[in-house]
């Protein structure tokens, strides 16, 4: 159950104050606007506990906590709780494993093949970590499987080495064979990728379907759990483009990404960047970040969207950028912090079109962003004035 100790604590309070003033009734029916009062805020949160006990939470282990190379896997002071459909996949009776326990095993190629498969998906590469050069993006069949789980074990980086984009999955592009009628709103192929780092994404080749320099995801659903993202880009340039580490287009029935424990740079010389979105990019599309740490990521480009004159557009949204219409943003447990922008947003850059979307911060830490303009309401965040954002329990400075 998830109980926040300041609703414990009211609950408390008000329950002895109704205590007393009972009482002092000597059992005179006379009316107390103090006492229905209270009655009626501990029938809401009576009602509000009710809900919270219908949602299943989640622990378990991070092998990238304490990783022999690069930062951890998230935030090693988050502890929010992660819903269960949050959490990662059991991956104890795997589809497919890659490698025969050799370092040599692990190659490029049999990770498109893998992925190409579908499934369960696991590592076998020897004890020690590797770092697998991918030399062409692993691309994921909408008929092949309804899952595809990606699990590094905490052992594998996939590395596009600065030249290519590591991983692909799109319900609407015909080569990765169609499915249904609905492309753009189907529940499968479900794609998760856990304990596991990508780095040196590059999607700056791709003309059809820019942005994402790791990862590109249309359609079905995508979460991440437990991942780092070291240095991984996309175009340096333009209105909309975006998505250093990972970009997202339409959920089915526009339920949130989730990412949790991960980490999008984490130091100096680790951040990811692009035109907008250092870290990620979305068009119309929900995000629940849990736990996590965005930081030292850059959105390069210039000019905004719509771009200004004589400028090639871009440069919102240092950690985070999220466009479209009717979407959520919920960051939990998580720091973002030394981000970078040219034009907006510096740590989150979040426009709903239709003035229906709205944010969520709670148990977070959000400072020491750098540039931009455009903050109505708080450091860093770039908004519409009307946009109802919620904080609790959280710095923004």
């Amino acid at each position: 159950m998830l109980f926040h100790f300041r609703k414990y604590n009211l609950i408390q309070k008000f329950t002895l104050n109704f205590c007393m003033k009972k009482s002092h009734l000597n059992h005179k029916p006379t009316l107390n606007l103090s006492v229905l009062a209270l009655v009626f805020i501990l029938a809401f949160l009576f009602v509000q506990c009710k809900k919270d006990e219908n949602i299943q939470t989640v622990k378990f282990h991070n092998p990238l906590a304490n990783p022999e190379d690069g930062q951890a896997a998230g935030n090693p002071d988050g502890n929010y709780p992660v819903p269960a459909d949050a959490g990662p996949e059991d991956v104890s009776t795997p589809d497919q494993v890659i490698g025969n326990g050799t370092p040599e095993s692990c190659t490029c190629q049999a990770v498109v093949d893998a992925v190409a498969k579908g499934g369960r998906i696991v590592f076998n590469c020897g004890r020690n970590p590797i770092t697998i050069k991918m030399d062409q993006p692993a691309k994921v069949f909408n008929d092949a499987s309804t899952e595809v789980v990606i699990d590094g074990g905490g052992l594998v980086t996939l590395s596009g080495y600065g030249k290519t984009r590591i991983l692909y999955m799109n319900t609407c592009d015909e080569n990765q064979h169609w499915t249904t009628d609905h492309c753009q709103n189907q529940e499968t192929p479900k794609l998760t990728v856990q304990n596991i780092t990508f780095a040196d994404g590059n999607s700056t080749s791709e003309k059809k379907y820019d942005g994402g320099g790791a990862i590109w995801i249309r359609g079905g659903r995508f979460k991440a759990v437990n991942c780092r993202f070291f240095n991984n880009g996309c175009d340096s340039l333009g209105a909309d483009v975006g998505g250093g580490a990972i970009r997202v287009f339409s959920q089915y029935d526009n339920l949130p990404v989730y990412l949790v424990n991960c980490t999008f740079g984490g130091a100096a010389g680790y951040g990811n960047f692009g035109s907008n979105g250092g870290a990620i990019s979305s068009i119309g599309v929900s995000w629940t970040i849990i736990n996590s740490v965005f930081s030292y990521n850059r959105a390069i480009g210039n000019g905004g969207n719509p771009a200004d004159s004589n400028t090639p557009g871009g440069g919102s949204g240092g950690a985070i950028y999220n466009d479209g219409n009717t979407m959520t943003l919920k960051v939990l447990g998580t720091i973002i912090e030394h981000n970078k922008v040219n034009a907006f947003g510096s740590a989150i850059f979040f426009v709903s079109n239709d003035h229906s979307g709205d944010i969520l911060i709670d148990e977070s830490t959000i400072q020491n962003n750098d540039g931009g303009s455009w903050y109505p309401a708080y450091p860093g965040i770039s908004m519409h004035s009307d946009t109802k954002c919620e904080v609790k329990n959280s710095i923004i400075e």
